[in-house]
């Protein structure tokens, strides 16, 4: 019994072993094999085209955009007169404590921050570097989003005319 029982389930172990290829398998290779073989008919085609490489033009000096947003702003935090015409403007808020806290960070970073308010919108500009020529200022901004290349929304950093 015990013999009939074993030669069952090999039999019943060969059986679920063997029969593993179903239809939908091979349908799935034929469709393989179909889309191989069109890869390679494109991939042939591909390289017979010439292929035409644009020459790399490189600059060592980024140009820098002059313009400007113009407004009028007062001091809010920072040292008396390092507010000049021309500032890089690298945040704005619409509240003096988010303001101050991104001014505390540039200062630990090594820049003479400054916040500055503009009266008729209420808004708070965080400025990192002031200067009373416009193209200072702007090689100012490009140096400042070039020393934070990660960050997106210091990218966006623009200069301001104080009216």
């Amino acid at each position: 019994m015990k013999k009939i029982f074993l030669l069952g389930l090999g039999v019943c172990m060969v059986l679920s072993f063997s029969s593993c290829k179903s239809k939908k398998e091979s349908a799935y290779k034929t469709a393989y094999d179909q889309a191989k073989q069109q890869e390679l008919v494109q991939g042939e085609s591909q390289a017979s085209d010439p292929i035409e490489i644009a020459p790399v033009t490189s600059s060592t000096t980024p140009k820098a955009d002059a313009t400007y947003r113009s407004e009028k702003v007062v001091l809010a935090t920072g040292a008396a007169g390092s507010l000049k015409a021309f500032s890089v403007v690298c945040g704005s808020f619409s509240s003096k404590t988010n303001a101050d806290a991104l001014r505390q960070k540039l200062v630990g970073e090594g820049y003479k921050a400054l916040v500055v308010q503009n009266p008729t919108t209420g808004m708070y500009r965080v400025v990192c570097a002031s200067y009373d020529d416009k193209q200072q200022a702007a090689d100012a901004r490009e140096s400042f989003k070039a020393n934070h290349p990660g960050d997106a929304d210091f990218q966006k950093a623009w200069l301001l005319y104080n009216k």
